[in-house]
């Protein structure tokens, strides 16, 4: 299922209390850190007995993900997300 999502919505902005025009863009994830807490107790609780933490995911369940909207205010900068729906793709036009 394709979507096909404006470049610019007139939505509601928490930090002017007012509906303003917003920049929208599909949200990507960063890079995650390799020196994170977490991710060194993880790799340390890995190696000996008892094998893995948590389990490790071999393949997904999924064929979708849920695509995230990035709305940016154009008046304070401010930025809300929004939470679409799961799609194959979804465009900007």
């Amino acid at each position: 299922m394709d979507m096909k999502v404006p470049k610019e919505i007139s939505t509601y902005c928490p930090k002017c209390n007012a509906h303003t025009e917003h920049a929208v863009s599909i949200y990507k994830k960063g890079k995650e850190r390799a020196l994170a807490h977490g991710v060194r107790r993880h790799e340390r609780e890995k190696h000996g007995y008892g094998g893995q933490k948590w389990p490790e995911l071999k393949r997904s369940a999924k064929t979708t993900k849920k695509q995230l909207l990035r709305l940016r205010c154009k008046a304070c900068n401010y930025e809300v997300y929004r939470l679409g729906i799961r799609l194959k793709k979804m465009e900007l036009v």
